[in-house]
């Protein structure tokens, strides 16, 4: 919700006085409740609300000026419609996007058991490799750029697809809900390209990789952001990326570079779109994923040429 410009008195409160100084313990007070120190605020208008004030939502607390509308607060009309933290719409579903992309890696993981691994040769993650069949070279550095997306969906074993379906489903919804469904989807891709990019500059030119794990720890990492924004507990969320963390180095087989690219694509991204100023907030997370994907094309053209030139 946007505030109202030009008013040198500050942001007016419900009963039409002026911001509440800060509680007795440095925290400030509630805006209906100037007495009451808080250190938690509305979700949408960022005023202080006390536990009497606050409304639960599906991400964080709401206000009950904004739970009515906004009437009386002053703010522009359709100002007041509905937005998440990072100014998305609220939806019906937030699990929508979630169920759509746990849906898509089940069936190409299902099409991979079926036709075999013609399919997943044609489809997985790899810089440059000779093709038997051809007789020719195949992979990303052939022109093949299509397998930096398509090896995101790609698995091989039941373990593999069904871990990252579970932390699809566990870290997804509550981000989709946060964002909204057009900044998921975008942190959702831009993760996983960024894992599939940095696999492509680092890994051996002819070792494959493939799966969603890339996407998955942007998630993880956009995680953290969000709680971090909302001022919620970090521990759980820390204790989960370390063990992740140690898991991606210590475990053999592991393409430790697609973790760690889609970890800080997706950590990045999600701070321009939650710390974004209202006033430019669409601009600025437009210009966030422009320029990431444009970090990410950059990776890609450097490691073609050194494969190539």
């Amino acid at each position: 919700m946007e505030q109202a410009p030009g008013n040198p008195q500050g942001p007016q409160d419900a009963h039409g006085g002026n911001d509440p100084s800060e509680g007795g313990n440095g925290s400030p007070g509630c805006y209906r409740h100037p007495d009451r120190a808080t250190g938690i605020s509305c979700t949408r208008c960022e005023r202080p609300i006390c536990p009497e004030c606050m409304v639960s939502a599906s991400v964080g607390f709401h206000c009950p000026e904004c739970v009515r509308g906004g009437s009386g607060t002053g703010h522009a009309p359709g100002a007041s419609r509905p937005r998440t933290v990072a100014g998305g719409a609220l939806t019906a579903d937030p699990r929508l996007l979630t169920k759509i992309l746990i849906g898509v890696n089940v069936a190409v993981f299902v099409a991979a058991m079926v036709i075999g691994d013609r399919f997943v040769n044609a489809l997985d993650l790899v810089g440059l490799a000779f093709d038997p069949g051809s007789l020719g070279l195949v992979g990303v550095g052939h022109g093949e750029w299509y397998r930096l997306i398509t090896a995101m969906f790609l698995h091989q074993q039941v373990m593999h697809i069904a871990f990252n379906m579970l932390s699809l489903w566990w870290l997804g919804p509550p981000l989709e809900a946060a964002l909204g469904r057009v900044r998921f989807l975008a942190l959702y891709f831009l993760a996983g390209l960024g894992g599939s990019a940095l696999s492509y500059l680092l890994a051996a030119q002819n070792q494959p990789s493939l799966g969603a794990s890339g996407a998955v720890f942007g998630l993880l990492g956009a995680t953290a952001v969000l709680l971090r924004r909302l001022n919620y507990d970090m521990k759980p969320v820390l204790i989960l990326l370390g063990l992740n963390l140690a898991f991606t180095f210590l475990w053999p087989n592991i393409a430790w570079q697609a973790h760690v690219g889609g970890l800080v694509v997706g950590a990045a991204v999600t701070y321009a779109m939650v710390h974004a100023p209202r006033g430019r907030r669409n601009a600025i997370q437009a210009a966030a994923c422009v320029l990431a994907l444009l970090v990410i094309v950059a990776v890609v053209w450097i490691r073609t040429v050194q494969l190539t030139g």
